[in-house]
């Protein structure tokens, strides 16, 4: 299978904005950092796993700073209904 080249990206991101000019996630998240910690957590997970691991860990952690000062133990208690979640959590 061939890569598209940059003219056919543009055409297939055009004709998806078109028929979708606000797409919206089902994942749930407060900010950017949080929609980016849902999307590493839903490799191999649905959507509704990692909403409900990330009910209870959205209120305590929201930056950077605050996942690592939960540290990799306290982590993986609030994911460890995701599938892989030790991996995810390292």
């Amino acid at each position: 299978m061939d890569l598209l080249n940059n003219s056919e990206m543009e055409i297939v991101f055009s004709r998806w904005q078109q028929q979708n000019p606000a797409p919206e996630s089902e994942l749930e998240y407060v900010n950017p950092f949080t929609l980016l910690v849902a999307v590493v957590l839903s490799a191999q997970a649905t959507d509704k796993s990692v909403n409900k691991a990330t009910a209870e860990l959205y209120k305590k952690v929201r930056t950077p700073q605050q996942m690592v000062e939960l540290g990799k133990e306290n982590l993986i208690s609030y994911i460890r209904t995701i599938g892989l979640y030790n991996s995810k959590a390292d």
